[in-house]
């Protein structure tokens, strides 16, 4: 554990929720990994409101670090990267996520569109997780008896179970990184290893831009009890919690981030 201040991983840090989580932990003084796939003045910008919020001399740095994960040969130089300069992860945020290029009727969704989604949604998580998990255990014995533990936190979305018919390829791959986070939390509690999703719900993004008419209208409404659209920093702040240890009896915790949209009202 070779870096003096705690260290994070964070995929798709660049921009929207990403970038939120990123600003957060600077704040808190973690060291950040700034993960992103292709813009990196993005990236740089993420890096700058970084050491803003960093603000007083500190201990930590910010490296932007351009990796895709829906791609296997990306997520093993990324995670070689990390070690290459931090020495240690303290904290895997899989926040890398898109969207369908389109909004497509189900009966007429493509494979192609699927495929892209799934891959980066789904398959990049669950590997570069398998990947950053597999350092850990083959390292164990140097965290066992050190008050902070290793930590993985999931950004899914309120589409793992809301279904969305015109977008249903990212609502497979939201449902499936629920279950990844039980599997892995399952599989790796013995040694410490905690395990948490975050289920945001209508954030204001790049990614939500397009309908935010739509969103609008639907939250005056009443689609959420609590009458605004969530931010990245809501989003941080939850993460925050979790890396910086409060809550260290729970693992394969979901936490909505959402508004109250979750709750059945009558």
């Amino acid at each position: 554990m070779a870096n003096t201040a705690p260290t994070a991983l964070i995929t798709g840090a660049s921009r929207g929720i990403g970038r939120g989580i990123a600003v957060e932990l600077a704040r808190e003084r973690w060291a950040i990994a700034i993960n992103y796939a292709k813009d990196q003045e993005a990236a740089l910008e993420c890096r700058r409101l970084c050491e803003e919020a960093a603000s007083c001399p500190s201990k930590a740095s910010f490296e932007i670090m351009q990796a895709d994960v829906s791609r296997a040969d990306d997520r093993a130089r990324l995670l070689d990267s990390v070690l290459g300069r931090f020495g240690w992860i303290d904290l895997l945020v899989n926040n890398a996520g898109v969207a369908p290029a389109a909004r497509t009727d189900l009966l007429e969704a493509s494979e192609e569109s699927f495929d892209r989604v799934m891959a980066t949604n789904l398959k990049g998580p669950y590997f570069l997780t398998q990947r950053v998990a597999q350092f850990w255990v083959s390292r164990a014995r140097e965290f066992q008896s050190a008050p902070r533990k290793p930590k993985i936190v999931n950004i899914s979305s309120v589409s793992a179970y809301a279904a969305s018919a015109n977008r249903g390829e990212y609502c497979v791959s939201k449902a499936g990184m629920s279950m990844m986070t039980k599997l892995f939390a399952s599989r790796l509690a013995e040694f410490g290893i905690l395990v948490y999703e975050i289920r945001p719900g209508v954030v204001a993004t790049e990614m939500t831009q397009p309908v935010k008419e739509k969103y609008d209208r639907m939250i005056a409404e009443g689609l959420t009890p609590i009458k605004r659209w969530g931010t990245p920093e809501d989003v941080g702040l939850a993460v925050s919690a979790i890396a910086e240890g409060r809550l260290p009896f729970s693992t394969g915790e979901v936490i909505n981030v959402d508004g109250g949209f979750h709750l059945r009202r009558l």
